[in-house]
């Protein structure tokens, strides 16, 4: 599976709601840990690819303002993990390892 990128509010709400397990990187263009750990979470989604409960997102903090606002990024990278409706885990920080036990935790919940 590749990640895909939310586009708006509603996107956001309706992915966050799909009953199945979603990881979401918040991300700036600008910030250099984002684009270091970038990679990770695009090889964690091609790993996972034919897993069919977990899915991988990206949402862009300065294009999407309001999804930040609701999901209280106050720095970035944050990755959140979200299963039906609610945030079950998250991560900050540009930590490989960690990324990793946040994917399991998410195939866990699968």
């Amino acid at each position: 599976m590749t990640v895909k990128e939310l586009t708006s509010f509603s996107e956001f709400q309706a992915t966050i709601n799909s009953g199945k397990a979603v990881l979401i990187d918040f991300y700036a263009d600008w910030c250099g840990p984002c684009k270091s750990i970038s990679p990770h979470f695009h090889q964690h989604s091609d790993t996972n690819a034919s897993t069919e409960g977990i899915e991988f997102y990206k949402v862009d903090v300065d294009k999407l303002p309001d999804v930040a606002q609701e999901c209280k990024i106050r720095a970035m990278p944050t990755f959140q993990l979200y299963k039906n409706g609610e945030r079950v885990a998250d991560m900050l920080g540009a930590k490989p390892t960690e990324l990793t036990a946040l994917v399991q935790n998410g195939l866990a919940l699968a």
